[in-house]
């Protein structure tokens, strides 16, 4: 299980040297408007997607989390957060452009997930996607359990009820981080890619997928490209 860091503003860090992946954990963070120094590091299209939130609690958590990204991206490439250039890269199933986030002309990868009032990023050499979830309700859990891949509803159908949900989190936040990190997200159905619902994750052609300790309540992965895999 990988241990994120805590994110910590006043220690950002250095110039990105190509070692490990890395990852940070954030959150929670107190109720109420994002800082307006968050507000100001976002670009235009960051903004207009914040004001696209109904509810201010949404419009919050997403300014505090882009905000957060662009500043660790700063410290990795030396560079003001508001001047990071971020871009979509093309999508692996159909080509337009809303496929893995990315920095402009950057020597480095990065992901972000947002959850229940806390963020998790990922930044690597070769793609990274990483995901957090909150345990979800029993009812939730099992209306979408018919959208996973059949070993893993298989498995999830053994665990006993109660702690299913979490079992159930695991499983989701595994696939979702793998899928940010090939770029589809749910553009490839969750049935497709077997993921694992058990206590140890599967394991994929090209890609190194781990739980991620999260904390109470939520459960979190990260997925990895190998140095020399293609997607």
């Amino acid at each position: 299980m990988r241990l994120p860091e805590r994110y910590d503003a006043d220690r950002l860090p250095g110039p990105w040297d190509g070692g490990p992946p890395r990852l940070w954990l954030a959150g929670p963070f107190p109720a109420g408007p994002a800082p307006t120094a968050d507000r100001a590091l976002l670009d235009a299209d960051e903004l207009a997607r914040a004001a696209a939130f109904v509810r201010p609690g949404d419009r919050a958590a997403y300014i505090r989390a882009h905000a957060l990204v662009r500043r660790l991206l700063g410290g990795c490439l030396g560079a003001h957060p508001a001047r990071v250039s971020l871009v979509r890269e093309a999508c692996p199933c159909c080509g337009d452009g809303h496929g893995r986030p990315a920095v402009a002309g950057a020597p480095l990868h990065y992901s972000l997930s947002r959850g229940a009032g806390v963020v998790l990023v990922g930044i690597a050499a070769s793609p990274i996607g990483v995901d957090i979830e909150k345990i979800p309700a029993p009812d939730t859990a099992q209306t979408v359990l018919t959208a996973l891949h059949p070993e893993e509803r298989a498995e999830l159908l053994a665990v006993p009820p109660a702690a299913r949900p979490a079992a159930f989190a695991r499983c989701w936040a595994r696939k979702e981080a793998y899928l940010k990190g090939t770029g589809t997200g749910l553009a490839e159905h969750p049935s497709r890619t077997y993921v694992g619902a058990g206590a140890i994750p599967a394991r994929l052609p090209r890609w190194t997928l781990t739980d991620v300790r999260a904390p109470l309540g939520h459960r979190a992965a990260c997925a990895v490209q190998s140095a020399d895999g293609a997607d």
